[in-house]
């Protein structure tokens, strides 16, 4: 699976995907730090790469300006780290690359919900 990280994305996230054999760019490495979230999710977007965040705003972004390009939205935090890494892993099992990058993935522990973007 081809993704982008967002720059909030903890470390060991990033570990466990790259482990596993998902293509992991991040936006620091992008040269993306001082990009806006519009510039970020676009330059996913252009690299057919899922936008993996911990910011909730992209969902606004998404559905307010009809833009079509997949976002997982991580509801993490240190104390569930390991449950929604788990519940991360079901998600890019579960769906293909390709209806992953039409839609908004919310993953917290133990659940996910799946939002396909249409318009």
């Amino acid at each position: 699976m081809r993704l982008l990280a967002d720059q909030d994305v903890y470390a060991m996230t990033l570990a466990l995907l790259r482990n596993r054999g998902h293509d992991v760019s991040t936006v620091s490495e992008m040269g993306l730090s001082q990009a806006t979230d519009l510039a970020i999710l676009q330059t996913a977007i252009q690299d057919k790469r899922i936008l993996l965040t911990r910011d909730r705003d992209y969902g606004g972004l998404i559905f307010a300006r009809s833009i079509h390009g997949g976002v997982i939205y991580l509801r993490i935090a240190p104390t569930v780290l390991h449950a929604t890494h788990d519940e991360l892993l079901r998600v890019l099992s579960q769906y293909g690359e390709v209806e992953l990058l039409n839609a908004l993935v919310v993953v917290e522990a133990g659940r996910h919900r799946f939002r396909k973007i249409t318009g």
